[in-house]
């Protein structure tokens, strides 16, 4: 379980980068469209050339060529071998390797148990479905006994339900396997299902590393802020117990009810996009459902934020300004407001 570290990492937008992931770690690169996350990969995998300097374990592999430097990568495009079955395309890795045929067998059985895709092994990728391919190319990709693995969007490709579960079942499987694993993606809510610290990269420096938690209630910049979609960070002074995994709490006079795992929760962070403002009150339970009065309305191009007072709180959420305009919002003007159940995060107290 390599501890990987880099140093100082230069390479066209990436500039003086630095990153440490511990022993059987996984962590999350996360940023927009070309600020360098797959030039990241492709540097620790040691397929292209870059300024800085790359360790495995405080063993410096700047010389050390790609194939030896015990790395799986699991490209975003999966290359499956069209030719080979799912058995062969599973066992190609170790078979480049040497591995011996009976242990070949064996961990080649155990990917195909693991993720799941038994009946798949004697079927072509021809004639495999999109989240079928995704299990074949993780199970290729960690077949060949690699401490370190890259994944390059390894859900991208998936709706939402199938990525949910094959991001926990692959987090499982990294942990089982004690491997130290690096992947890209821009999904943020994927990110928290499956990494142990998230990475945000911007403008082609790390713009701040932390737990999840850290990064939506802690966050270290205006770019990350950004990013997480400026969330409402609103600090909770109560917590009652309702039933089973749901808790109401109580911050700055505004009852939340959100699921419950058994902490008390210090504060809960609402994304603007999940908040729904109307000026009529909605059909539906009274289920994290308030009125308010909007204070600032700010049109950001096709998207406004608007202000909203709830309580002794100051929500932000956003709207299709087309949809303000004919709603008919302004300042003062008294509305409904429901926060999404699904989409709320909280930090636990301490």
């Amino acid at each position: 379980m390599p501890r990987i570290e880099l140093r100082n990492i230069s390479k066209f937008v990436l500039k003086n980068l630095n990153l440490t992931v511990e022993e059987g770690e996984i962590v999350a690169l996360i940023g927009p469209n070309g600020a360098g996350k797959s030039t990241l990969l492709n540097i620790i995998a040691g397929l292209i050339d870059y300024e800085g300097e790359v360790y495995f374990d405080g063993v410096n592999m700047n010389r050390t060529p790609p194939h030896r430097r015990g790395v799986g990568y699991l490209f975003q495009d999966l290359a499956l071998f069209p030719h080979l079955n799912v058995f062969d395309n599973i066992s190609y890795g170790l078979k480049i390797k040497r591995v011996d045929g009976a242990i070949r067998e064996k961990r080649v059985n155990e990917m195909i148990d693991a993720l799941r895709i038994g009946k798949l092994k004697d079927r072509y990728p021809a004639n495999l479905s999109g989240g079928e391919k995704q299990r074949v190319a993780i199970a290729r990709t960690l077949a060949p006994f690699y401490n370190i693995v890259l994944l390059d969007e390894p859900t991208a490709s998936l709706d939402g339900q199938t990525g949910k579960y094959l991001r926990f079942e692959l987090r499982s499987l990294l942990k089982k396997l004690g491997i130290t694993a690096i992947l890209v993606t821009h999904d943020l809510m994927g990110a928290e299902e499956i990494a142990d610290r998230i990475a945000i990269i911007h403008q082609g420096r790390v713009e701040q590393i932390g737990r999840p938690e850290d990064i939506f209630f802690n966050p270290a910049s205006q770019a990350v802020k950004e990013f997480t979609g400026t969330p409402n960070i609103l600090n909770c002074e109560s917590c009652l117990v309702l039933t089973s995994g749901l808790v109401e709490t109580v911050c700055n006079g505004m009852k939340i009810i959100l699921p419950y795992e058994g902490a008390s929760i210090k504060k809960i962070a609402i994304p603007p996009h999940d908040i729904y403002i109307s000026d009529k009150k909605p059909p539906g339970p009274a289920l994290n459902r308030y009125t308010g009065e909007i204070f600032e309305i700010i049109p950001i191009g096709s998207i406004s934020r608007i202000g909203v007072l709830v309580g002794g709180n100051r929500l932000y959420a956003e709207m299709l300004t087309d949809t303000v305009d004919e709603m008919g919002l302004k300042l003062g003007q008294s509305v409904h407001v429901i926060v999404k159940l699904r989409r709320l995060k909280h930090f636990e107290a301490e």
